[in-house]
């Protein structure tokens, strides 16, 4: 079922729908909704496993400061019918590359948020030339079989829950990190992940858990920033340094307060990052 303009207004305040345009890429698999927001170069925000585009909204709004941000729903966001067929990784880059030639963009800033960040970095493998820099936050260069995310792998795939199961709750909670977040804060990831549908979750899991980037890093010729947090419980320092090692072009960002989420937990630095990141890439 196709997402309706009522669903989309949900996720946005007032401000937002003043500040942002939406629109529709019509894409060979499936019809992208799209926002933007700002003026200047263009970046685009790819968004995590679940939450989409309302996730990652509050980010855009502030890198909208520096950049023209455009962000699109990932295949199967809207609609899991979407990935009826055979949906692999590769699917979802060549989604990306002809998103921003339907956009008509020339070499692009992207950054890519976990799930979004794996997109990105298998984009800059294969299409290098067509960026302009890459900054990924909450990725690492393989699949950490750690507990946390085999427990929440399969109980996505194995058990049909209910919207808002406090399970699958406290797995968000912890992506925040060790440590308190206001109330706020934690009920608006709930309830932009589980806009998200149960099957849809699944399939990206899938993804990641066969997940190896070490043999591809070295054809990534573009600039890439990679930010991580301190408290970060899905990805592991090793992974990590593996992904800066195997890239030519690699910036290391450590993130003291945030988690997998560092994005929402210290949104203010990860812009002044990416900013800086971009804008210098351009210069050089």
């Amino acid at each position: 079922m196709k997402v309706s303009s009522a669903w989309l207004q949900r996720l946005e305040t007032p401000s937002d729908q003043n500040e942002s345009q939406s629109g529709l890429a019509q894409l060979s698999h499936y019809s992208a909704t799209y926002r933007e927001w700002g003026e200047g170069p263009p970046l685009i925000l790819l968004p995590g496993l679940a939450g989409g585009i309302g996730l990652v909204t509050p980010l855009a709004r502030l890198l909208a400061r520096s950049f023209r941000v455009i962000s699109y729903q990932l295949r199967g966001e809207e609609n899991c019918f979407d990935l009826r067929r055979r949906v692999e990784l590769k699917d979802l880059v060549q989604d990306l590359h002809e998103f921003i030639e339907w956009r008509g963009l020339e070499r692009p800033d992207v950054l890519g948020l976990s799930f979004g960040g794996v997109i990105g970095l298998e984009f800059a493998a294969r299409y290098s030339h067509r960026l302009n820099s890459l900054t990924v936050q909450g990725v690492g260069a393989r699949f950490d079989r750690n507990l946390l995310k085999i427990v929440a792998g399969m109980v996505l795939s194995g058990y049909p829950l209910p919207a808002n199961n406090s399970f699958i709750n406290q797995f968000f909670h912890l992506l925040f990190g060790r440590g308190p977040q206001p109330r706020e804060r934690i009920e608006f990831v709930t309830r932009q992940c589980w806009q998200t549908d149960q099957c849809t979750m699944a399939h990206r899991f899938r993804l990641v858990r066969k997940l190896d980037l070490r043999p591809r890093l070295s054809k990534i010729r573009t600039p890439v920033m990679i930010i991580t947090g301190a408290r970060d419980v899905v990805v592991s320092d090793k992974s990590v340094l593996d992904l800066c090692s195997g890239i030519e072009d690699a910036r290391f960002v450590r993130l003291h307060n945030g988690g997998h989420l560092a994005f929402l937990v210290e949104p203010e630095r990860v812009c002044r990052e990416v900013a800086t990141f971009a804008y210098g890439c351009c210069v050089a």
